[in-house]
């Protein structure tokens, strides 16, 4: 993809245009982050207290009982969004949805193991063990490059 900036006294505000033969997911995806103005913030509570989660530092989001909850390295948080807020609020580059319920990052896992039938099977950077459901099985071995 190329990027290109044009200087413009004449324009008083930024306007993009998007150039393309076909409109794909990445194309779909920048437009989505272009014009969102949904709120990046994601907070979650724990002990009494609400604290603001840095999407770097989250390993994954997952939904259990009915409620969402978000596990960094100091922790578990509850989050009061659905995972599909959550993942509205993600950076799809960096965030994957592996099951109906649950959320990786990427740059959190230690790796994946494909000898499952059907199925793979994710090490995190916390040591915790999840599995990619079958639905998702194609996208994340597309996203790996298999």
């Amino acid at each position: 993809m190329r990027v290109e900036i044009k200087i413009d006294s004449a324009y008083k505000e930024p306007k993009i245009l998007i150039l393309t033969d076909s409109v794909t997911d990445e194309i779909n995806n920048i437009a989505r982050s272009l014009s969102s103005d949904t709120s990046q913030i994601i907070a979650g509570s724990r002990n009494n207290k609400v604290e603001v989660l840095e999407p770097k530092s989250l390993i994954r989001i997952y939904a259990n009982s009915g409620k969402v909850f978000a596990v960094t390295k100091d922790g578990e948080y509850t989050l009061r969004l659905r995972l599909y807020e959550i993942e509205k609020r993600l950076d799809p580059h960096q965030f994957v949805r592996i099951s109906n319920s649950e959320i990786i990052n990427l740059k959190q896992v230690k790796n994946f193991d494909l000898n499952f039938t059907g199925t793979i099977c994710v090490r995190l950077s916390d040591e915790a063990t999840t599995y990619v459901s079958r639905r998702y099985v194609a996208k994340i071995k597309k996203i790996l490059g298999m």
